[in-house]
């Protein structure tokens, strides 16, 4: 429950910060903190591994009773994650100008975009850092603290965008600096409940193999499945973007508010995802076949029904949603076309969401990777094919045969590998 609250919180934000620009008066305004949020969504997926590989190896660690492990796995996940997030910041202009090139949205677009990348850029240390300190609650069993520091993160974001919008009359730039405020207070209190509630782990801590070569071998192998997945990820979800964004700022708009709605069911099941990821990680460590398939069972079964309640809301309640999002009424109606493609969307993705927990936890990342590289494949294949004649709808179409894909090849490994 803890992990299912910490991750609903996550979308809440960005329906809050969809919602602002929504009515702001133009959907330029909607495309452009699309085009910036999902940019940064973008460079911290390719990092996911700091996240996901630190969970998994942590929960594999702790069912071992291994406590040295457990805070070096902690202290490498940081290092890594500085290191990145420095990198970021120092190549900030190349990373916004390759972004751009690749979406290459609409002049007016643009700008603002680039506004709330100059801003949030910043906020690539706390992020990371958040990344690392996350996965290896996770990984401690440990979802109550993940669940605290988002709920308050969240509620910083959404208080802070409000105020800096509607209290000081600024526009991208307001959301923008609600979020990276927001950033910097989560990763604040998230190293201060460490210290408060982990810091007797310190007895444990050697420095001695720390940075060891096969241990920091052994992190990026795991990682560097997770990595190469999560390019794969990213790639669909960028060019969803970038194609989007080509067919003008309507089609950009239109996108943007239907997406929220799978980003609002993604996020509700990878709650049960992550509980899945601590649980069959500490099964599988302990060599306790039989707790792992029976916490598998009880994943899918919850994810399934989470599935068919999102399907009926949707159904029942999209049109509702989209008029809560914005007040552009060539937004919404251009958004009605589309809205039955976002209704499969729970079905079709639960398997593929529920898998990826199962598989971090016993840190199965080569059968990740083949299922996204599979489903990448697949994705492409349908839309190239399909786009003169469908146009949009041929996007859509592509994405959600992308989840189903990702879900069936990850089941057919699991059938013969795991099970």
């Amino acid at each position: 429950m803890p992990s299912i609250i910490s991750n609903i919180t996550v979308p809440l934000l960005g329906l809050v910060d969809v919602a602002i620009t929504g009515h702001m008066g133009s959907a330029v305004y909607i495309g452009a903190i699309s085009v910036g949020s999902m940019l940064f969504n973008i460079i911290y997926w390719v990092f996911g591994f700091l996240r996901m590989g630190t969970s998994g190896m942590t929960s594999q660690a702790l069912g071992k009773r291994d406590l040295t492990g457990v805070t070096q796995l902690l202290c490498r996940s940081l290092a890594v994650a500085l290191a990145v997030a420095t990198a970021i910041v120092l190549f900030q202009k190349p990373l916004k100008w390759l972004a751009f090139f690749i979406v290459q949205p609409q002049e007016e677009v643009r700008l603002l975009a680039s506004t709330y990348f100059n801003i949030c850029v910043w906020g690539a240390p706390a992020m990371l850092t958040l990344y690392g300190l996350s996965g290896w609650y996770v990984g401690m069993q440990n979802t109550r603290i993940p669940m605290a520091i988002s709920i308050a993160q969240n509620v910083i974001n959404i208080f802070t965008s409000l105020a800096l919008v509607y209290g000081l009359g600024m526009k991208v730039e307001g959301v923008a600096l609600g979020t990276l405020i927001a950033q910097y207070a989560g990763c604040f209190i998230a190293l201060a409940l460490c210290v408060k509630f982990y810091g007797k782990l310190k007895k444990h801590f050697r420095w001695k193999g720390l940075f060891e070569y096969v241990k920091m071998l052994q992190f990026f192998k795991v990682n560097s499945d997770i990595f190469l997945r999560t390019l794969c990820l990213v790639a669909v979800n960028l060019y969803f973007l970038a194609a989007g964004a080509r067919q003008g700022n309507i089609i950009l708009a239109v996108n943007t508010l239907l997406v929220q709605l799978y980003i609002l069911f993604s996020y509700f099941l990878d709650g049960f995802a992550f509980a899945g990821e601590a649980l069959c990680g500490k099964y599988h460590g302990a060599g306790n076949k039989e707790a792992f398939r029976q916490t598998v069972a009880r994943v899918f079964v919850w994810g399934g029904a989470i599935a068919a309640i999102f399907t009926i809301v949707y159904t029942l309640g999209g049109s509702r949603f989209l008029h809560l999002l914005t007040d552009e009424t060539l937004v919404v109606v251009a958004a009605m076309e589309y809205l039955p493609w976002a209704v499969a969307v729970p079905l079709a993705g639960m398997a593929a969401f529920v898998w990826d927990g199962v598989f971090i936890g016993v840190t199965a990342t080569k059968g990740m990777l083949l299922a996204s590289a599979v489903a990448t494949f697949v994705f492409f294949i349908i839309y190239f094919v399909w786009r003169n004649q469908l146009g949009n709808h041929a996007l859509w179409m592509a994405f959600v045969t992308y989840l189903l894909v990702r879900g069936g090849v990850q089941t057919a490994i699991y059938m013969k590998r795991m099970r």
